[in-house]
This record gives C-alpha cells, sequence and structure tokens, in this order.
C-alpha cells in the first residue's frame, strides 16, 4: 500500500477592514488576513501539506508572493494546481486534519460550512475533513489578535 502524509503552516497577520477568508468562507469579523493573495491560511497550510506529501515542493513554488500575477488571487487556484498534481501522480485524500489557532473571532459555528466547502473544492466527502479551532491563551502574536495561524495534516493513499 502506497500512502504518504504531508504537514502544512501557514501563518498571517491581522489587519482591520480586510476580509476574514477561512476555507473560502467569508467569516464576519473585525479583522482579516493581509496577504498577497486573499491569504486564506487554512487552503494555503492545505496546499503545502499535499505538496509535501508529493515531494513537490510548497505553495511558493508554484505561486510566489513577489510575483504580481498573484495578488488578491482567490486560494481555490493554488489549491486546484495541487489537486491536479495529486491526480496526476495517481493519488486520492484519505482524510485531512485541519487546526486554526485564532484568538477572535470564535469560529465553531462556520466549521460544518468550511468543511463542506473544502469538500467541494476537492471534490470530496466533507466528513473525510476535520477542522478544529482553538486559541492561544492570549499568548504571543496570535493572543494579542495580531496574528492567526493554521495547520493541515494529509493522508494521500495512491489509487488502484
Amino acid at each position: 500500500m502506497d500512502i504518504r502524509v504531508g504537514h502544512g503552516v501557514d501563518m498571517h497577520q491581522l489587519k482591520k477592514n480586510i476580509p476574514l477568508v477561512l476555507a473560502g468562507i467569508n467569516i464576519k469579523s473585525a479583522a482579516g488576513i493581509e496577504g498577497h493573495s486573499d491569504g486564506d491560511i487554512i487552503i494555503h497550510a492545505l496546499v503545502d501539506a499535499i505538496l509535501g506529501a508529493l515531494c513537490k515542493g510548497d505553495i511558493g513554488t508554484y505561486f510566489p508572493s513577489n510575483d504580481i500575477k498573484w495578488k488578491n488571487s482567490k486560494s481555490s487556484i493554488f489549491l486546484n494546481h495541487a489537486i491536479n498534481l495529486m491526480h496526476k501522480e495517481n493519488y486520492h485524500i484519505s482524510n485531512i486534519d485541519i487546526n486554526i489557532i485564532l484568538e477572535k473571532p470564535f469560529l465553531n459555528k462556520y466549521i460544518l460550512s468550511m468543511r463542506k466547502n473544502l469538500g467541494i473544492l476537492m471534490n470530496i466527502e466533507y466528513n473525510c475533513i476535520s477542522i478544529k479551532a482553538t486559541t492561544s491563551d492570549k499568548l504571543g502574536f496570535i493572543g494579542k489578535q495580531e496574528g492567526v495561524m493554521s495547520t493541515a495534516t494529509i493522508l494521500l493513499a495512491k489509487s488502484v
């Protein structure tokens, strides 16, 4: 059995009057993610997890933040590219485990929508996707509400 594990991490600064987009879902918040693209840290971490499992580099390999072409891009473009690479290598997703570390807002009411949206974007069942949210208990840049972080772990299996 040919299986691969990948892990991705992304973090960004929070700024007032910028949209907060997580897993492609707009979250009601006073501050959003500052980034070159839409800053969707969940998708960025997920893309890195897929690319890592495939030994294909990282998100910056394909979508460098110093390339104006990707300015304000939707992160779903990056995810679609990673999924296409995965399919070319004849792998499929077994399961995904995602963490979001954010002091505010609380995300519990958005989790199911985020899981379902990721399932649609990747053409997999949302029950293969776990998303958990936690705070940093007011510690560090996350605790001071200056930033946000996400991790993603993925298990890929070779398709038969």
